[in-house]
């Protein structure tokens, strides 16, 4: 997502070589399924398969875990592989996103779309006969939410925000329900946790990048006089019910270790959450940017060390 148009961009040699074979094109079928978004993924996945296992005093299997990590990792690059063919029209107008594969041109958008189809329903189907139904069910809803409810909305209203962050927080919730075959509480504070980081953490890309986001017709910040107030609701208040939810979990174990250390994370997190709204710069927003990738698996490291319930 760039901050203005340069013809270099569209019109260097790397952005327009194609190359439909040898190691050139398997590292850009890597690059369609976003590796980067999936190392969150299964993070927030494992904590959620650990926990649940832990707290229903279920012994821990390698087996379990490696089969629902292998399927929501085919759906998660299903997802990011089908988005990317959905917006390349778009990507190829922004700098941040040019260079992916099919908005490239290096990759046919007919090849990603059976691609990315293959790979999502492998996902599916292995989680449904590998793991269990309900598993693959909040799987394939979170493909469907993100692809055809969230994606068209980025370019109808700022909302997209609070919708794609709904699917978003799903991860935890797959692990969970790989172990137990149901949902319960715990779940949902996983659930919750995730939902609010992804406001702090997606405002302040949303900032970075938003000149890059208008010229493609993105709406996911509003204009005019209304922007800047939402840009600290949307960061702020989610910000702060997140350290709350965080602070509010009951550790079964080193309880003042993790109320100091929630506490210790949520405050700098907020910190610099408050600099960003205040700011409003990109040094700012990077902070934050930053902060929110280091304190979402540490957050999720302390609840699965400090909140389970295993004896």
């Amino acid at each position: 997502m760039s901050l203005r148009p340069a013809l270099t961009e569209f019109s260097c040699p790397s952005v327009q070589q194609r190359h439909f074979g040898g190691p050139g094109l398997l590292s850009d079928y890597l690059a369609l399924t976003k590796p980067e978004v999936n190392f969150l993924i299964l993070i927030t996945t494992f904590v959620g398969f650990y926990l649940a296992a832990a707290n229903e005093g279920r012994p821990f299997s390698f087996a379990g875990l490696f089969n629902t990590l292998l399927g929501t990792l085919l759906v998660a690059s299903g997802t990011g592989s089908l988005n990317q063919y959905l917006e390349r029209k778009f990507d190829a107008q922004m700098r941040r996103t040019a260079r992916r594969p099919v908005a490239a041109g290096r990759v046919k958008p007919i090849s990603v779309l059976v691609f990315g189809v293959a790979l999502a329903m492998a996902g599916s189907i292995y989680l449904a006969i590998a793991v269990n139904m309900l598993a693959s069910v909040l799987a394939t809803l979170t493909l469907l939410t993100y692809l055809f409810v969230y994606t068209p909305l980025k370019r109808k209203t700022p909302l997209c925000i609070l919708l794609g962050a709904v699917p978003g927080a799903v991860p935890p919730l797959i692990g969970w329900a790989a172990v137990s075959g149901r949902l319960n509480f715990e779940a949902g504070i996983l659930y919750a946790m995730l939902f609010l980081w992804q406001f702090p953490h997606f405002m302040a890309i949303a900032w970075m990048y938003r000149e890059d986001y208008d010229r493609a017709g993105y709406l996911v910040l509003p204009k005019g006089n209304v922007r800047i107030p939402f840009v600290i609701l949307e960061t702020l208040l989610p910000l702060l019910t997140l350290v709350a939810i965080s602070i509010m979990q009951s550790p079964t174990r080193h309880a003042t270790t993790f109320y100091c250390a929630s506490a210790l994370l949520g405050t700098g997190f907020t910190y610099l959450g408050f600099k960003f709204v205040f700011e409003r710069s990109r040094v700012a927003a990077r902070r934050l940017l930053m902060a929110s990738i280091v304190y979402l698996p540490l957050l999720y490291g302390l609840s699965a060390t400090l909140c389970n319930r295993a004896r």
